[in-house]
């Protein structure tokens, strides 16, 4: 690997974990359409750049998710019954959709994405909150809310906040209890999605690629887990000194715009 693949890798790291501690949102919506660019001006054959991207975006956010929290746990601000409640179904749910996400084609991945994306933008742009209208789910039915959101994060490689936290919000429960309550559902589903990415790409093999766990892409992980590690700190700090709402808005334009350049990129 060309010192600008690390140099890449690093630099990605930083602006991920910067990002995810600023605005509370995960790596993903950056680092597959990156990862995707990266990986095809590598020479990686356009049939698996984007589960390629998918799986090593997937194993990157373990340890921020990790990181992310212990912080919310150390606040007090994790609803431990309702993850587990929902662990299982996410568990669940983001390991059998890597199974799907293994036999689609890179072209059908990347416009999932790419919608699942636009739709995040809007709602990001809108800043519109959920309207608490209820109270919260009896645990058949947050195990079956888990697994939908299990699925979805494994087909986008997220950690899951972009769903759970409205979906908690919708129940009544208070905004900074669901991210916290988020980050720690975020890091089963991480686990989750990375050993049936790393299975499934096992049974494909890795075409002649180095340094492949199934489709995960090991020298990316560390690279950008270490530089992210240290950043997310940093971007929660400038959190309370930035105008968020301004940058949300900024983020989902950048969001978009990398969606669709992955999209023509693979198509």
């Amino acid at each position: 690997m060309g010192v600008e693949w690390v140099i890449a890798f690093l630099v990605l790291g930083c602006v991920v974990g910067f990002m995810a501690g600023l605005l509370g949102i995960g790596g993903g919506g950056i680092m597959v359409p990156v990862l995707t660019s990266i990986f095809l001006a590598q020479g990686i054959p356009v049939e698996q750049v984007v589960h390629m991207a998918l799986g090593t975006s997937m194993a990157s956010i373990v340890i921020t998710s990790f990181s992310s929290m212990r912080a919310h746990h150390q606040k007090g601000a994790v609803l431990w019954n309702v993850v587990k409640m929902m662990a299982g179904g996410v568990v669940l749910g983001t390991f059998a959709a890597t199974f799907l996400a293994a036999s689609m084609k890179s072209s059908h991945l990347a416009l999932f994405f790419a919608l699942f994306m636009a739709y995040v933008s809007i709602q990001m742009a809108l800043d519109k909150k959920p309207k608490p209208t209820r109270s919260l789910s009896t645990p058949p039915y947050l195990f079956g809310a888990g697994s939908f959101i299990g699925i979805i994060s494994a087909l986008v490689s997220i950690g899951g906040g972009s769903l759970t936290v409205p979906y908690l919000v919708w129940q009544n429960v208070d905004l900074k209890k669901a991210i916290a309550t988020s980050a720690a559902i975020g890091f089963p589903l991480s686990i989750a999605g990375t050993v049936g990415y790393i299975v499934n790409g096992m049974f494909q093999g890795s075409h002649g690629v180095e340094m492949m766990a199934g489709f995960v892409y090991l020298p990316a992980v560390i690279l950008i887990s270490l530089m992210s590690y240290f950043t997310a700190p940093l971007g929660a700090k400038m959190a309370h000194r930035l105008p968020v709402g301004k940058l949300k808005k900024i983020f989902a334009l950048l969001l978009m715009i990398l969606s669709f350049k992955m999209l023509t990129s693979v198509l």
